[in-house]
């Protein structure tokens, strides 16, 4: 079982949404800053949105008002729910858990979920 699975992508029309999932296995997901990162065909990679221990949270200024991350700690996994999508959002998106703030090299990363936004 790989450290992180993401689940929750698929094809949505534009202004649809979707609510991803990053479940851990085999480490305690709640001693860890979580991270969610779109990677689109000849793009940069971009950094969506990432949530800290405390739960405080961070997004893409692309993403603040349709993006929400969120944690339960008691099920070992974060969301993140995408409202208002849009043709630009589209990529695949994978999380990452970092030992400390949402920075710096992260220790464990999953597979990914692919987004298509599309009509």
């Amino acid at each position: 079982q790989p450290p992180l699975v993401e689940s929750g992508g698929g094809l949505v029309q534009p202004g649809g949404s979707l609510r991803l999932s990053c479940a851990a296995s085999g480490f305690v997901l709640e001693y860890y800053s979580v991270g969610w990162f779109r990677q689109a065909p000849g793009k940069e990679r971009a950094e969506v949105s990432c949530i800290k221990r405390d739960i405080s949270t961070k997004y893409a200024d692309s993403v603040k008002g349709r993006f929400t991350i969120s944690r339960d700690n008691a099920k070992n996994m974060v969301y993140l729910q995408m409202n208002s999508l849009k043709p630009e959002d589209a990529g695949d998106y994978y999380c990452v858990a970092y030992p400390g703030a949402c920075e710096g090299l992260y220790e464990y990363r999953g597979r990914g979920t692919q987004v298509t936004v599309s009509s």
